[in-house]
């Protein structure tokens, strides 16, 4: 185009004779010694009949300099500026459509020719994009020279990560044997640590059990004969069998295995296993627990009495009959609960929620502990050795992934790779990672929503990296995935011009780049470096 502007000015001396309204490229239709042809081979006129005002051809091609022909397109020539076809319905309709004014000639009106002027901003425009395109290709150049010195050395790299995997996958073996000979004597210090002390605290448990039965043996053996009998047993109503409150004959002998007594022996091997969750001790615990304690009692009959009020204090609880009321009930439900607290208290109080020191393992011993020591080393090592591998392992694939990725004809957009842009409108802000995602965020706060994320190469296919295609992002409410375009322009800056949702949940951006800069025509020379025609 810019081409063609520039070569204008050369042309403006040349002249040829066609009838009005008749393009350059068409003036050999119109021979004036020859009988007219429409131009669709619809009629063969006369050429006096050509431009007479009235329509004979039905494509119109007979009146290209009149308005006779609705269908027909009149030639503004424009000289300075862009040729034009306009319909020949605007032909002397009173506005000027040409910049040079031809097509209002017999209209009246006077037509000012404005087409050097237009003439003159179109090259100007069409030099400012020219010079654009030449430092946007020039910086291209650049981006494709350093992605080359970049991929070489990525490469470089990569050789060099894949040596120091090679190597650390054998350190990772080695580690991984030491650490497996390590854990093996732990791992039987431990097992005997523990094995030990699961066998006193099984036995401590046992000690405790025959203490408990031996102290509830004692107290059922009221008459001290060795021997618990059925009507002995029958004096603890609380392992009643069959929930009537009452341990009869018959449920105090099935408790005794059909005895009517048992011995010591016989008493801790099958009858308290059957009663202990039941058994209520006779005697209370010689310590006084705290006021928290729900076990804390105290006889009924040591409870300090309760003054008689007096007069005046008779009148005072009239007048307050609520608050008499409130130690009324507070002294019901003292009364309640000395009731409760009369019963005997469990044998065995119940364990607490957290383990007592009894219940923790004890410390290792020294030879124990230095096998656990010298294992955690190995492990260590072993786990950073690993780490180290998966960090490197990481990078590898990184690399090749970005090596192997296509970043146009000669790698000219590899620079955008681990770049971001954003662009602020007035409600959002918009964040375009190119070859990862494209986001957008309220520009007040709040969660980005993903527009798509990479996807393919999207140009047509003379060009296709001209436009990159995200895909899959957040779906629309009763809608698809939403999705970007991003169109490329050639700039001598990167930088997002413009985002807009021409259909619902997908998106246009326009993104400029050097790297789509394409290779600039050679420069012409300028008007005083030639002679005219």
């Amino acid at each position: 185009m810019l081409l063609l502007v520039l070569l204008f000015p050369m042309c403006w001396a040349v002249e040829v004779k066609r009838p009005r309204g008749v393009s350059l490229t068409n003036h050999h239709f119109y021979e004036e010694s020859k009988p007219f042809t429409c131009l669709d081979g619809s009629a063969t006129i006369p050429f006096d009949q050509v431009n007479d005002d009235y329509c004979d051809c039905k494509d119109g091609s007979d009146e290209p300099g009149t308005a006779a022909c609705p269908n027909g397109s009149f030639h503004c020539t424009n000289t300075g500026y862009k040729p034009l076809y306009i319909s020949s319905r605007w032909v002397n309709d009173g506005v000027c459509d040409c910049c040079d004014g031809t097509d209002e000639y017999n209209s009246g009106i006077i037509c000012e020719n404005t087409c050097k002027e237009k003439g003159r901003k179109e090259r100007e425009t069409l030099q400012q994009m020219a010079e654009v395109t030449r430092e946007g290709f020039r910086l291209k150049k650049i981006l494709i020279e350093d992605w080359k010195k970049a991929r070489e050395e990525k490469q470089k790299k990569l050789t060099e990560l894949q040596t120091t995997k090679k190597s650390l996958e054998d350190q990772v073996e080695m580690l991984r044997s030491v650490k497996e000979e390590a854990e093996k004597p732990e791992k039987e210090a431990k097992d005997r640590h523990r094995k030990l002390w699961e066998e006193q605290q099984a036995a401590s448990k046992a000690q405790r059990e025959q203490e408990l039965a031996a102290s509830a043996f004692q107290e059922l053996d009221d008459d001290m004969d060795g021997a618990v009998s059925v009507a002995e047993l029958q004096t603890h109503s609380e392992l009643d069998t069959d929930g009537d409150g009452v341990l009869s004959e018959g449920e105090a002998q099935a408790l005794l295995g059909a005895d009517m007594q048992t011995d010591a022996t016989a008493f801790y091997d099958r009858v308290w296993a059957a009663i202990r969750n039941k058994y209520r001790s006779e005697v209370l615990p010689t310590d006084v627990p705290g006021p928290s304690d729900p076990h804390l009692t105290k006889p009924k009959e040591e409870q300090p009495l309760v003054p008689t009020p007096t007069a005046e204090e008779e009148e005072d609880e009239e007048e307050e009959p609520d608050e008499e009321e409130e130690e009324e009930e507070e002294e019901d439900s003292q009364v309640q609960g000395e009731q409760s607290k009369d019963a005997p208290p469990p044998l065995v109080p119940p364990q607490p929620d957290s383990p007592t020191e009894e219940d923790k393992m004890p410390p290792y011993d020294e030879q124990t502990q230095a096998f656990i020591d010298a294992a955690q080393e190995a492990r260590d090592k072993f786990e950073e050795a690993e780490r180290s591998l998966k960090d490197v392992d990481e990078s590898i694939r990184n690399l090749e992934q970005e090596i192997s990725f296509d970043f146009g004809p000669n790698g000219e957009f590899a620079y955008l790779y681990s770049q971001c842009y954003e662009l602020t409108t007035n409600e959002y802000i918009y964040r375009l990672c190119p070859f990862k995602l494209v986001s957008q965020k309220p520009k007040l706060g709040g969660s980005p929503t993903n527009l798509g994320t990479w996807g393919s190469w999207a140009g047509p296919e003379h060009d296709k990296f001209s436009a990159m295609k995200y895909e899959q992002g957040t779906g629309c409410w009763q809608g698809p995935n939403r999705s970007t375009t991003v169109r490329l322009l050639c700039g001598k800056e990167t930088v997002v011009t413009s985002t807009t949702e021409p259909s619902r949940c997908e998106y246009l951006m326009e993104l400029m780049t050097p790297a789509a800069c394409p290779e600039p025509p050679p420069e012409l020379p300028t008007e005083g470096d030639h002679d005219e025609l």
